[in-house]
């Protein structure tokens, strides 16, 4: 009888656990949609058993138990796949965001839409073959204003608009910084969850985990992370080398903003000091300022062969660049701060292409000379035996592009001469620069089109300032950088700026899709793992259903046998 009484324990357990089963197999086809959900497994062993009889190898073991139990719920993932998946997901964000920023360049420079720029530059050129037939005619003159004027707006406009999107890339900066922060301490409050609801040793927590390695996957498309669990289930991450999360905290990422452009950049505010400035990621740049502020000196440097090019993060601050482009970054010693910044690097080539087509231009209407004093000093002045002048016929001759509230020449007496002494640009005063912002066509030539430069002092028409502006204009001594081993001349300077943007997409895109198809490769062997496969649960759903009527014919059986003997006796 006891031993009858016993079998039921074995169907009850099999009931118990086969509705356990078809409990999560249900929950599984309920999640087979949702992001992040982990498939669970159920697993089962023997309860108790008592060997009654243990005869030869040749004969069975006699033994009595009370059935079958839930051992586990296994909670499955591969975390060799997880590292690798991530690893690649940061670099799919880090190339995808170049190619984003770069496609969004060529949309402001207009060439997907049009070719505006470009026009403006052919027109300008056309205007001054047009003056170059007859340089005394107003009409011409005036039609040298407008395309200069024209050329000036749009040059401008670009830049504002690169500015702009500098602006909007920094803010974009600001939000992932943000969002960063906020992951962190998402997965410090769950890290303490885990550990307080496992600390048992009897249940998993499956929905905390799975809440986890989804923002763990997350913050891995930001920047380069390395994320470890303990034996307690606590994962600890390191971003970008140093401790993000710790035992005892997340370590927020703090914003440096710089004066004037008002550009972020992240650092570590738990190890920076008065002495030492720790910025979250040593491989790119800092604006000027704050480098020579904190005595810190460091490049862009990234590579796949460094294994740094990884994270979106990364990527914003690589395309936004340390600050707005200049000409003056176009220079060998310079050109490191620029190059690989695509909005930065655009600008700078931009303003250098504006300056020598200004620079050229003003040079032949007002061309210079230098004059060494008895004193030994030497000044550059205006060589007025060269230079053309106005209806008014008066010295010095108004340049076309003028520095706004600086003039081109000061008047003085040098060894007993007058001279017209070049003011040249300084460091120290910023409006002395002939660059975008700082130039316009001149007021006074736009007043009155007749004092531009376009006769000999005898009042002949110079007709030979044709030749002079076609020299200039076709003479081909522009490098698009220092690594550019070809001379172009103003036209073939844009095209090369066209075409290095669409060089730098191509590259950009065919990585982003080679590192997409790789992350996605990974992910869906993941998911193989640890994904909810619907045909699968169906099948479990079958199996737990068939498991618990069998169980229950058991239970049945038993009952009808014990009533019988009961009835017996």
């Amino acid at each position: 009888m006891a031993n009858g009484f016993g079998s039921f324990y074995v169907g009850s357990s099999g009931l118990k656990n086969s509705q356990n089963a078809l409990n999560t197999t249900a929950n599984n086809m309920a999640n087979v949609n949702t992001t992040g959900y982990v498939r669970q497994q159920v697993r089962f062993s023997d309860k108790h058993y008592i060997t009654r009889n243990n005869p030869t190898a040749g004969t069975n073991i006699q033994q009595s138990g009370l059935g079958v139990s839930v051992s586990d719920v296994a909670h499955v993932r591969d975390i060799f796949l997880d590292k690798s998946y991530r690893q690649e997901n940061g670099r799919k964000g880090f190339y995808s965001t170049l190619y984003s920023t770069t496609s969004y360049v060529e949309d402001i420079m207009q060439e997907m839409n049009g070719a505006e720029f470009k026009e403006s530059i052919s027109e300008l050129w056309q205007a001054f073959q047009e003056y170059g037939k007859d340089p005394t005619n107003s009409t011409n003159q005036n039609l040298i204003i407008q395309k200069s004027e024209l050329f000036l707006t749009r040059c401008n406009t670009v830049y504002s608009d690169l500015q702009k999107y500098q602006s909007n890339i920094n803010l974009q900066i600001k939000d992932q910084v943000d969002r960063i922060n906020e992951i962190g301490d998402k997965i410090y409050a769950l890290n303490l969850e885990i550990q307080k609801t496992e600390s048992g040793g009897v249940e998993t927590a499956m929905t905390a985990r799975d809440a986890r390695d989804s923002l763990i996957d997350e913050l891995a498309g930001y920047a380069k992370i390395e994320a470890e669990e303990d034996s307690t289930g606590y994962v600890r991450i390191k971003l970008e080398g140093q401790q993000f999360v710790q035992d005892n905290k997340c370590n927020h990422i703090g914003l440096t903003e710089e004066k004037g452009t008002g550009f972020y950049t992240p650092y570590w505010p738990h190890i920076t000091t008065q002495e030492s400035y720790m910025p979250v990621f040593s491989d790119v740049a800092l604006p000027s300022a704050l480098a020579e502020r904190v005595g810190c000196t460091q490049t862009t440097n990234i590579a796949t062969s460094l294994n740094n090019d990884i994270g979106s993060l990364k990527a914003l601050l690589v395309s936004r660049g340390s600050e707005y482009g200049t000409y003056d970054f176009m220079s060998e010693e310079n050109y490191s701060k620029v190059e690989d910044n695509v909005v930065m690097e655009t600008q700078a080539e931009i303003s250098y292409l504006a300056r020598n087509i200004m620079m050229a231009m003003n040079d032949i209407f007002c061309p210079n000379t230098t004059y060494t004093a008895a004193d030994g000093t030497t000044y550059t002045v205006l060589d007025t035996a060269k230079c053309s002048v106005g209806a008014d016929g008066s010295l010095p001759p108004h340049e076309l592009f003028a520095r706004e509230g600086y003039d081109r020449y000061t008047q003085m007496e040098i060894d007993g001469k007058q001279f017209y002494v070049y003011n040249d640009e300084t460091k120290a005063n910023n409006s002395s620069w002939y660059k975008l912002g700082n130039v316009s066509v001149n007021p006074k030539l736009a007043a009155q089109v007749t004092l531009m430069p376009s006769y000999k002092q005898n009042g002949a028409a110079n007709y030979g300032l044709a030749d002079q502006i076609t020299k200039a204009w076709s003479a081909e001594n522009l490098y698009i950088n220092p690594k550019d081993t070809s001379k172009c001349n103003f036209e073939g300077y844009y095209d090369k700026i066209i075409s290095h943007l669409g060089t730098n997409g191509s590259i950009y895109k065919a990585s982003s899709d080679t590192m997409t198809s790789t992350a996605a490769a990974i992910d869906n062997q993941r998911n193989q793992i640890m994904g909810v496969s619907s045909d699968e649960e169906l099948t479990n759903m079958i199996k737990y259903q068939s498991a618990y009527n069998a169980s229950s014919r058991f239970i049945t059986v038993i009952s009808q046998m014990t009533e019988l003997i009961v009835q017996l006796i």
